[in-house]
């Protein structure tokens, strides 16, 4: 069973508790340091400084306990903290505080509810606005337009913030989405090229030995026997590479199956084993001093050699082929050259081998080639460019 971790207090307890706590603490030192005040405070004509600091500890805390639930009732909160400070001359600024709080509401609404809901959000201190204007010009109240549609323009300044939080918020979710997808398209077709080297090779060798083995199955028995055992050890290996490849898929899983070490240059050798077995005899040619590779340019190398070697026994009609493998300074160049007529050869647009190879070779920044050779047969040809740090 799974057990997600305990949030820390800061996220258990909400952000109005908090805020209580902020203004408990402010109210009660100055109450301890001016013990006199204590019963003025909540005496309106007593004192005129700290009924506008209650008002604002009420506001903002019931703010906090309303915006994430319900952000309207918090802008009404504060708009309301706004209306009820105005006629408390002596602390002008009180009311301005309050209104600019329902601005970081609005603000909020606009980064993080629908458009409905910042709208209302928005309109709601600009009908505020509205009516206070009006209400001067009916009982011919002294009003300053001009601070009061800066207030109606501090409304729409965040509300244009917080909607450019929302845009660039729904941006970086597009980019992050789209990046994922890419990752998941390349991991797949990383997963498809492997199944189909691994998987191609292997039944091709098991129908070349089958079809033997049924040919000479009444007239040489010991062929059929070695056929039936190619057959077994090829089906072994695939299997085992199935498993290998599943237990990469589900290394995060607690049961997932050990990892096993890609195949390499270093497993020419059994491959030739394995295609000699089917009929075709491979040559190879180490040029340069072998030596430990990058494991993606090993990987790459040897499953162009395991495709091109593929295509040679299912595709050519020839029983020899040559494979060289070129050990340079700064690169590994490996070549399949099959020694057939060229005619029986796979082309550069028949199923996925070539693709898949060029494709590879690509992906490391190498140099691919594949064709008919003009004495015969056909050829590939790649080469894979080494990382500066393992250059001799």
């Amino acid at each position: 069973m799974i057990t997600n971790p305990r949030p820390p207090l800061f996220r258990r307890l909400p952000l109005g508790v908090w805020v209580a706590a902020f203004w408990l603490t402010v109210i009660g030192i100055r109450v301890l340091t001016r013990a006199d005040e204590l019963h003025h405070l909540f005496q309106y004509n007593g004192n005129l400084e700290d009924m506008p600091l209650l008002v604002t500890a009420v506001v903002t805390t019931l703010v906090a306990l309303l915006l994430a639930r319900v952000p309207l009732a918090a802008v009404a909160v504060a708009l309301a903290g706004c209306a009820y400070t105005i006629g408390m001359r002596e602390v002008q600024e009180t009311p301005v505080v309050q209104f600019l709080i329902a601005d970081v509401i609005v603000g909020y609404c606009a980064a993080t509810r629908s458009r409905l809901v910042s709208l209302c959000a928005a309109g709601m201190p600009v009908a505020m606005v509205t009516t206070m204007l009006a209400w001067g010009a009916v009982c011919e109240y002294p009003v300053n337009p001009l601070a009061f549609g800066a207030l109606a323009a501090t409304v729409a300044i965040a509300w244009l913030v917080g909607n450019t939080v929302r845009q660039s918020r729904a941006h970086v979710e597009a980019l992050r989405g789209r990046a994922t997808e890419q990752a998941i398209t390349a991991e797949r077709l990383r997963i498809a090229r492997e199944l189909h080297d691994m998987v191609a090779h292997s039944i091709g060798i098991i129908a070349i030995q089958a079809g033997m083995g049924s040919r000479v199955m009444d007239t040489q028995p010991a062929e059929t026997r070695n056929a039936l055992n190619a057959i077994e050890a090829t089906s072994r290996e695939t299997l085992a590479g199935l498993r290998r490849m599943l237990g990469a898929l589900r290394q995060g899983e607690p049961e997932s199956a050990p990892m096993e070490v890609a195949p390499g240059l270093g497993e020419l050798d059994r491959l030739v084993e394995q295609t000699a077995g089917a009929g075709v005899r491979v040559a190879l040619t180490r040029l340069g001093e072998p030596r430990p590779l990058p494991p993606e340019v090993d990987l790459a190398a040897y499953r162009i050699v395991q495709e091109a070697v593929t295509n040679v026994v299912k595709h050519s009609g020839t029983r020899d082929c040559r494979v060289t493998v070129d050990y340079g300074p700064e690169e590994v160049a490996v070549t399949v050259v099959d020694l057939g007529a060229g005619a029986g050869g796979p082309s550069a647009g028949s199923g996925y081998g070539i693709a898949g190879m060029r494709e590879r070779v690509g992906l490391l920044h190498g140099e691919f080639s594949a064709g008919p050779r003009p004495a015969g047969g056909f050829q590939v040809a790649a080469r894979l460019p080494l990382p500066v740090e393992v250059s001799p």
